[in-house]
C-alpha cells in the first residue's frame, strides 16, 4: 500500500505564511505527478498546484504568485509553500502522487493524503 501524510496546516493571520508538507512511504516503485488540492467547507474540491518529477509546476489562478510547489524526489516528498494567505484560502489541503506501486508496476494509481486544516483569520 501507498500512504500520503500531510503536515504543517494550522490557524494564521491574513498577511501570513504556511509551509505545508506531503510524505508519500509504502510499496513505492515511482511518482510521478503530485499535487496539493483543498476543499473550503460547501465548496467542491479544487486543484491548487501540481509539479512533474522534472519540476514542472502548475497553479491555479488564484494563488499564482503567491504559492510555490516543489518537491524532493528523493525523499518522496512534495511541499506548498504559501505567502500572503487570505481568509479565501481557508480549507483543508490535500496532497496527491501518482505513483506507480511495487505490486503493479505497469499501472498509475492515484493516492490522497487524509488532509490538513489550513484557516486564515485575524
Amino acid at each position: 500500500q501507498v500512504r500520503l501524510v500531510e503536515s504543517g496546516g494550522g490557524l494564521v493571520q491574513p498577511g501570513g505564511s504556511l509551509r505545508l508538507s506531503c510524505v508519500a512511504s509504502g510499496s513505492i516503485f515511482s511518482i510521478t505527478d503530485m499535487g496539493w488540492h483543498r476543499q473550503a467547507p460547501g465548496k467542491e474540491r479544487e486543484l491548487v498546484a501540481t509539479i512533474t518529477r522534472g519540476g514542472n509546476t502548475k497553479y491555479a489562478d488564484s494563488v499564482k504568485g503567491r504559492f510555490t510547489i516543489s518537491r524532493d524526489n528523493a525523499k518522496n516528498t512534495v511541499y506548498l509553500q504559501m505567502n500572503s494567505l487570505k481568509p479565501e484560502d481557508t480549507a483543508v489541503y490535500s496532497c496527491n502522487a501518482r505513483a506507480l506501486p511495487t505490486y503493479d508496476v505497469a499501472k498509475i494509481y492515484d493516492y490522497w493524503g487524509q488532509g490538513t486544516q489550513v484557516t486564515v483569520s485575524s
